[in-house]
Formats: C-alpha cells, sequence, structure tokens
C-alpha cells in the first residue's frame, strides 16, 4: 500500500512536466521536476521495479509507475527535439555562416545532465550614487585578455525583490566564452518605481564606459540580459535609450506588454501580479494607464531596435508566453533580427537548473546569439 501511495504521489508532481502548476509551491515542486528530471524519473523507476517483490495492488501500482517513468523524462525527450533545429534556425535567422559563433557543445546532452555548474569570483562595484542610495554590481572579467564586449545581467523578483547573486551559473559560462559580465543591483519597488531600474542601467552602461580601459570592456558591443522583470527592464532598456552600443538584449520569459499584462492576471495562488505591477507602476492601470503604456517594451519596438533574443517556457504561470508571442510580431513587423526559442515543458525559472534540459538549451542559445551579434 506504502508503494501505492508513493507512486500516486509522484504521478502527480510528474503531472507538472506537462500542465500548469496550480500553486505557488506546486509551482516551485515544477521548477525541480523539468529542471531535474533524472532524479524523479529514477525514483519513478524505483517504486516500479519494486512491485516484482510487493504484491499489493501490483499491476495498478506498475502501470502507474511506467506511466510516471516517461512523464518525468519527457522533458528530455522534448529537449532533444528542440535541440535538433536549433543551430539551423538561429542561423537562418541571424544569417550567421560563421561556424566560430556556436559554442563547442551541442544544444542538449544528456550526459550533461550529471554534470555540476561551475562559478568563478566577482568583484562588487560600486556604479552609482543617488542621494538616498548607492547601487553595486558583481564584476566578472572575461576568460580571454584584450577588450572584450560586455554582457549586462539584470535580475528578476518582482521588480521589488532579488539581487545580483541570483541565478548566477550562467556568468562564469560567458566569462569562458570571452566575455565580461556586470550583474547589477537596481532600484525596487514599491520605494522606487519605473523608470528607476531602466535609469540604473544607464548608469551602469555610463560607468562601465568610463572605466572600460581598467575593466578591459569594448563599449562598442553591450548586450543586455534580463530574467522575468529584469527582462521587462532590459527590453525596456534597450528599446528606449536608443543607445548604438547596446547590439542585443535576451530576454528570459519577461512581461512585454505591461498593459495587456493588467488585463489577464496571473494565478493569484502563485502570484497577485496587478498588486505587484502596481507597486512598480504607482497605482492600478485605472488609476495611471499611461505608465503601463511607458513601461510595455512592445510600445517601443522600431526598426533600429536591437537584435532580440527571446526565451520562454510554455506552462510559465507568472508570465504568459503570449507576451513573448507579442513582442515577437512587433519585431518581425519592424523587421529586427529575433529569435524565439520556445520550451513546450518549460515553466517560469526553468533556467534554474543550468544543465537541465532547459537550462542547456537557453545556455546554447545564449551564446550563439551573443556569438554572432559581437562579430566583426
Amino acid at each position: 500500500m506504502i508503494r501505492l501511495i508513493l507512486i500516486v504521489l509522484l504521478f502527480l508532481v510528474s503531472l507538472l512536466a506537462v500542465f500548469r502548476a496550480p500553486a505557488y509551491y506546486l509551482w516551485i515542486a515544477a521548477i525541480l521536476v523539468t529542471g531535474y528530471p533524472l532524479i524523479f524519473s529514477g525514483a519513478a523507476l524505483l517504486l516500479t521495479v519494486s512491485g516484482f517483490w510487493i504484491k499489493a495492488y501490483q499491476t495498478f501500482g506498475t502501470v502507474l509507475g511506467i506511466i510516471t517513468f516517461i512523464l518525468c523524462l519527457s522533458p528530455i525527450a522534448r529537449a532533444y527535439f528542440v535541440g535538433a533545429d536549433l543551430k539551423k534556425e538561429m542561423s537562418s535567422i541571424f544569417n550567421a555562416p560563421h561556424k566560430t559563433i556556436y559554442p563547442p557543445q551541442q544544444p542538449f546532452s544528456f550526459l550533461k545532465l550529471f554534470s555540476a555548474a561551475n562559478g568563478t569570483q566577482s568583484n562588487d562595484i560600486t556604479y552609482v550614487k543617488y542621494a538616498d542610495t548607492s547601487l553595486k554590481l558583481d564584476y566578472y572579467r572575461a576568460g580571454i585578455p584584450g577588450k572584450r564586449p560586455c554582457v549586462v545581467m539584470i535580475h528578476g523578483g518582482s521588480w521589488g525583490g532579488g539581487n545580483s547573486k541570483e541565478l548566477p551559473e550562467l556568468n562564469p559560462v560567458l566569462v569562458k566564452s570571452g566575455y565580461n559580465v556586470a550583474a547589477i543591483n537596481y532600484r525596487l519597488a514599491p520605494k522606487y518605481q519605473s523608470p528607476a531600474p531602466v535609469e540604473d542601467v544607464k548608469n551602469c552602461l555610463k560607468y562601465l564606459r568610463e572605466h572600460a580601459d581598467n575593466l578591459n570592456i569594448d563599449t562598442t558591443k553591450f548586450i543586455l540580459i534580463g530574467r522575468s522583470a529584469g527582462a521587462q527592464i532590459a527590453l525596456a532598456a534597450a528599446y528606449t535609450i536608443n543607445d548604438p552600443s547596446i547590439i542585443g538584449v535576451v530576454d528570459f520569459y519577461g512581461p512585454a506588454d505591461m498593459v495587456w499584462g493588467y488585463s489577464i492576471p496571473s494565478n493569484p495562488l502563485i502570484m497577485d501580479s496587478r498588486k505587484v505591477m502596481g507597486n512598480y507602476l504607482g497605482g492600478s492601470y485605472k488609476e495611471v494607464p499611461q505608465h503601463y503604456f511607458n513601461s510595455s517594451p512592445v510600445e517601443f519596438v522600431k526598426k533600429t531596435s536591437p537584435a532580440t533574443l527571446i526565451i520562454h517556457g510554455g506552462t510559465d504561470v507568472l508570465v504568459s508566453p503570449i507576451h513573448s508571442d507579442k513582442l515577437l510580431a512587433k519585431l518581425k513587423k519592424a523587421r529586427v533580427p529575433a529569435f524565439y526559442l520556445y520550451l513546450p515543458w518549460g515553466t517560469h525559472g526553468f533556467d534554474y537548473s543550468l544543465n537541465g534540459p532547459g537550462g542547456q538549451l537557453s545556455t546554447y542559445a545564449v551564446q550563439t546569439f551573443i556569438n554572432t551579434i559581437t562579430q566583426p
């Protein structure tokens, strides 16, 4: 009986690899199920095989165990399908015939699921001082000598939380690829509201330019990367600052249309998205509609906007992938080079495990994108 109960519980958890999570803690579970599929599929396999010795409810438990095993492995199978054409699809969008733009690894590797993420050291730097606060960034020097492009990493956290230390595993990967990385802190809501974080990005770029010789930065090539709320900030900065040195922007599951996003709130059992947006924008849409418009990156796409990489999961319960659909449509209309990596099984934060299916594919896409746009 205990075996059957465990299999049923694991089966219910495995459904998160296919369906959207209905509550906050189940969303966290979905990140783990899709990011570490070998652990859950291994548990399902052990419980299924134990049926040879445990006779109670043997047939039903074994059948349900096999189904659970398949569901847990499904992100791996789907990652192979997405990765199979990723190089070809990205090449066709960005017209990149040079073999050197592609990372040495495959878009997805089963063996890499067993690997651990690497770390690297950074330096804390104060990049701006305001009258009431100062902001720091974590600076990672490129693994290649000389003046190198710089990636500005902007964390998530619903505009009111988070910091530059979150999900740092991608930073050493980019450093090893030859890029400087500046992971920034920005002013948080509700004390500070839009467009304060975009102003912080602008001041960060100013600081990096002024200290480019010491930091070994090529000041003609900046790339902005943001996750979730940080993606909204990155997109807004890339499309409104009008800085030609921002040559690319990467959007990890960001809200690109704040007006539409307010009209279709997320599941309140996971997040009160309207409250979060109101804290950031100074009120509800009814109270300050212009603030929502001014903070919607889709409204500022134009033909001179920088190349854009969009990455979103199909089971995202915090930020609907429709945001990314709408952004891609605007970019195509303006004829801005853009690629959308859609991960059907991915939930919000799918890149928590950089070596998981979503983490591998997104890392490959980011490396390829940056390698391409920084070519001479």
